[in-house]
Parts: C-alpha cells; structure tokens; sequence
C-alpha cells in the first residue's frame, strides 16, 4: 500500500494521500502563518492544481483538495520555490497567538523548539505512527484546552514560578495530569512518554500505556539527558521514584484549564486523573466551551481578526480574495488556528471592521454566535469515498433552517460515513450515512446503532422537525440541549423519521 492509499497517514506534501476527489495534501507552515501574499500564491496554486477546494482542519493545518499524482509534484515545487518552511515529524504544536498575547502565561515557543530537538535527539520520530502529537499550550486567549493530544504541557502559575503540567491522552479537559514540573523536566517526561509508545508500535498511543508506565513518568526527574532516554525503559523499572513533584494546587489548575471533577489518586497509580466529558461534548452546560478563534483579540502589536471557514472548507478563490483585501488593509500575516480558522495580524480596529466585513460577503464565519458553529460536518460526497451524502450541503440547509436549535448547548455531528471523523467524540445528535440512508443518533458518536433513518437528500427537513418541536417544548431559559433530553431519544426519532 503506498503514501497515495494508506488511511490513517498524515497527508504531508512529499505524500499526498488519496481521496473521493482525489489527492490531497496538509501544509504546516514553521512559523504557523503566511504572510498575505504567500496565502495567494498557494490559493492560485490550488486553483491550478487542484479542484479549488482549500480547507483549514481542526487543528490548524491548511488542505489542498482534488489533486493528481503530476498536479502534487508540480505543486510541491511552486511551494518550494516559494521558500515556504513547511513543518516535518512529529507534530509539536503551540496556540495560534503564542508569543504575541499578552494575556497567555507562558511563550510556549521556546519550550516546543527544545522539546522538537529533544525528540529528533532521541531518535523517535521515525518509530511513531502518524497520528502521534504534543500540544505546548501556554495559555491566554486562544489556548489549545479542545486540541487533544497524545501528551500535554500547560503553563501554570505557581511559587516558584512558571511551572509546566504533564499530562496524558486527551484534551485540556480530559487528559490524565501527571506532575506540573520546570520547563526541562517537562520535556524529559514527554520525551519519555514518546519512547514508551515507540515501543509498542506505531500504532500505539499514550492510551495505550499501563499504569505502571504511567506511575513511572509521575516521578520522572530531569536527571537523564534526553539523548539517553532509548536506553532506559520505565517498563524493566530501571527509573526509581524521586521525591515527588511540588503539585500547584488544585485552584491554580482550574484557573488555566476550566472546569474539571478531580477523583482520588489509583492505589497503583500516584496521578491525579482529570476527569471530563468526550472530546468536544458540551450539552448539559456542564464544562465551559473554549473561547472560539472568531471575532478581535488583542495582541502585542495591534488586533488580531479571527474568521473561520464554514465546516473547515472553502474555495481558493474566495481565499485568495480575502488575503488580497488583508494586504491592502497592512497585514503582516495570516496564522492558521485550530478550530478551522485564520487569524490576520498587523491590522489597526478600523481595518478589522473592513476585513471582517469583507469576510462576510465572502462568506467567511466572522461571529461566535453564527450557527454554523455549533456543526461539526466532514467532508462527505464526493470529496470522501467513504461518504454517503453530502454533509456540508445538509449542513449549511440546516444552519440557515433551524438556527434556533443551535444554541451553545448543543453540537450537531454530520458524518457520511460511521468513522466519524470530524467529531470523534459523542454529540447530542448525529446524521451518519450507511447503506440505509442518513441515520440519526441520540446522544453518541456517528459509530452507534442509529435510532432512526431517512434519505440522506432529506436528513435536513427531519432536523427541521426536532428543531420545531424544541421550539414549542421548549421551558423559559431552558437549553435547547435540556429540551431534547425531556423529550427523550425515543422522541427525537421519531421526530425525526416522520412524514418521509
């Protein structure tokens, strides 16, 4: 199987990988943005080689849809001719503001550049599989809490300073806290963490880890070069506990993070676990959502305007329009954000209001509170082979439809097929495709046994019935989330399936 078929692989640009239309390749800039006038030029690129199709992903990364195996070579050069550095192995990946908020705790920058040499060092980008990540958070406006990855390093507060918390296998809500160490033993833990997934095979994660091997990274101390690391395996218990780490407490945790239920320490296993709902789950109101990357922020030199493509995706053309007007206004750079959206620099507020204005028309995202942000769609048909309707059609049908549905409580999954790739976690409710047309899922992820079906076609106007029904049922002050739980699943699909 080559770089052009293997599912689950990293779409890098030397591998483009193969799609419902056709090849498709990620970019990751080095410095995490462009400069205007390079956006263009790779938006005229995938006009020319691709299908016109550019996306921006949940983790930030920028996508060129619909190429051939000759249009990616011939688009690997015009970027390499270009001069744009584009970032290599494995992913170590730091908040869209870093170094430039003044509101974040840490720079992250710095402790993500020794922690990449540290890894290089140790010989394991290789032995990773594709899908392994570090997140460096260093906190502020935009801070990483929804990106999980395989190990986390949070700047927190502390007495004796800028301290960093390792933790594990999740989100900045969900992953397991290990020990909030100094910036260098933040790195030996990570870079040990990495070696014990490496063992285990490229398919192995930081979830695949026993406690023990966990026990072991939660009393890790700097003593070991990072260089040394594949000669010592927690595993064999060669590393020997040390006094344990100085904890921050339990408030300074919460300040960075949000909100999170604690349990008690495993008799096994010395880490506090944090314990939060399924990636991305928010309904009920029980864990605070992440500010999103939309609207101005204010950054060291002037304001930042943040837009979001809809559903990640959108033609080059109206890219290339967008970065044309950012120039004109002076901007100095757009970054890429999780979250699937851009963030232009270098603009005064007066610019910002022309922009995002701009943005609008072009039909950009630009406010939290737009109803498209409450949908988490993949791609569907045809760009995915897997897909079985198009879901971003449905998506923008039901966004414009039942807007009211769609309030903060309540994520809307639309999957064409059971892998669920755009929202792995459970959602209040799903569409998700198989041969029976578009199923509807209560309370789950797009993988569990649908309560009802209709026509993929018509999956809008059965939404459209649950929404009306929120609208009528609905108590004053109530959550359209908490309405749907009264109503109960058994409710909602039939709601759903009738008048087919």
């Amino acid at each position: 199987m080559n770089a052009f078929s293997r599912r689950g692989a990293c779409p890098a640009l030397s591998e483009p990988m193969q799609t419902g239309d056709g090849l498709l390749v990620r970019l990751n800039p080095v410095t995490g943005g462009l400069a205007p006038n390079l956006l263009i030029r790779l938006g005229e690129s995938a006009l020319r080689h691709g299908n016109g199709i550019m996306e921006v992903t949940a983790r930030g990364s920028l996508q060129i849809r619909g190429l051939s195996a000759e249009s990616a070579r011939m688009l690997a050069a015009e970027v390499d001719a270009l001069g744009i550095a584009m970032r290599t192995g494995m992913p170590v990946e730091t908040g869209p503001l870093a170094g430039i908020d003044p509101q974040e705790i840490a720079d992250p920058r710095p402790v993500a550049e020794r922690l990449r040499a540290a890894i290089e060092e140790a010989g394991l980008t290789g032995r990773l599989g594709p899908k392994v990540s570090v997140v460096v958070d260093g906190g502020g406006q935009l801070g990483m809490d929804a990106v999980g990855a395989d190990v986390r390093l949070d700047a927190v507060r502390a007495d004796a300073g800028i301290q960093w918390s390792v933790s594990v296998a999740g989100d900045g809500r969900t992953a397991k806290l290990l020990a909030t160490v100094d910036a260098d033993a933040a790195r030996d833990i990570a870079v040990a963490a990495l070696r014990m997934i490496a063992e285990k095979g490229r398919e192995a994660r930081t979830r695949d880890l026993s406690e023990r091997q966990l026990a072991s990274l939660a009393v890790w101390r700097s003593f070991a070069p990072p260089s040394v690391l594949p000669d010592i395996s927690p595993i064999r218990g060669e590393i020997e506990p040390s006094s344990p780490v100085s904890p921050i407490s339990r408030a300074e945790r919460a300040q960075h993070i949000s909100t999170f239920a604690w349990e008690a320490p495993s008799a096994e296993l010395p880490i506090s676990p944090l314990v939060g709902e399924m990636s991305g789950r928010t309904e009920g109101g029980a864990v605070e959502r992440p500010r999103l990357p939309i609207g101005l922020f204010n950054v060291d030199e002037g304001t930042a305007l943040g837009v979001a493509l809809p559903f990640g995706s959108m033609p080059a053309q109206n890219l290339i329009d967008l970065a044309t007007k950012a120039a004109e206004l002076g901007s100095t750079e757009i970054r890429l954000a999780p979250g699937r959206a851009l963030l232009v620099l270098g603009l005064s507020p007066s610019a910002c209001a022309s922009l995002q204005s701009t943005a609008t028309a072009l039909g950009f995202v630009t406010s939290p509170a737009d109803p498209r942000t409450r949908i988490a769609a993949c791609p569907g048909t045809p760009a995915c082979a897997s897909g079985r309707f198009a879901t971003r059609a449905i998506a923008e049908t039901i966004a414009t439809e039942s807007p009211d549905l769609l309030d903060t409580s309540l994520t809307l999954h639309i999957s064409g097929c059971a892998k669920g790739c755009a929202h792995p976690g459970a959602a209040m409710l799903t569409l998700v495709g198989d041969e029976n047309g578009a199923g509807l899922v209560v309370d789950g992820t797009a993988k569990a046994l649908p309560a009802g079906y209709r026509p993929g076609y018509d999956a809008a106007r059965g939404v459209a019935a649950i929404a009306a029904s929120v609208r009528g049922e609905r108590h004053q002050g109530e959550t359209a989330a908490a309405c749907l739980t009264r109503l109960g699943a058994a409710g909602i699909a039939e709601l759903y399936r009738r008048n087919q």
